[in-house]
């Protein structure tokens, strides 16, 4: 009886065992992603020959004590502006500026307590 048993043991691991390969399984190359090139947009801007602005801005704040203004307005190749800040000691800074294609950049710093 006990041979009946352990033969039968012997049978259904013979069974339930899984076929091992022996060669190792190859598989397939991945597929290579094909791209476009990108296509080039032409953009097209507006030219000004003779621009002209004007602008200014201020911040007074007490909270923190930063104080400063700025102007500049252009007419064409000429820039003329103006801008002032509280330096760390104290003192107001304030520095006029003009720009053009004769003189260049020049630039006038006056400093009061």
């Amino acid at each position: 009886m006990a041979f009946k048993f352990v033969f039968a043991l012997a049978f259904v691991a013979v069974a339930s065992a899984g076929y091992v390969p022996v060669a190792p399984a190859y598989h397939a190359a991945p597929a290579v992603a094909v791209h476009s090139a990108p296509v080039a947009v032409a953009h097209s801007e507006e030219y000004d020959p003779h621009p002209q602005y004007k602008y200014s801005y201020g911040v007074e704040d007490k909270l923190t004590g930063d104080a400063k203004s700025q102007v500049e307005e252009r007419d064409g190749d000429v820039v003329r502006g103006e801008y002032s800040l509280i330096d760390a000691d104290g003192y107001k800074r304030t520095v006029q500026y003009t720009s053009d294609d004769v003189n260049g950049f020049n630039a006038v710093v006056s400093r009061e307590p």
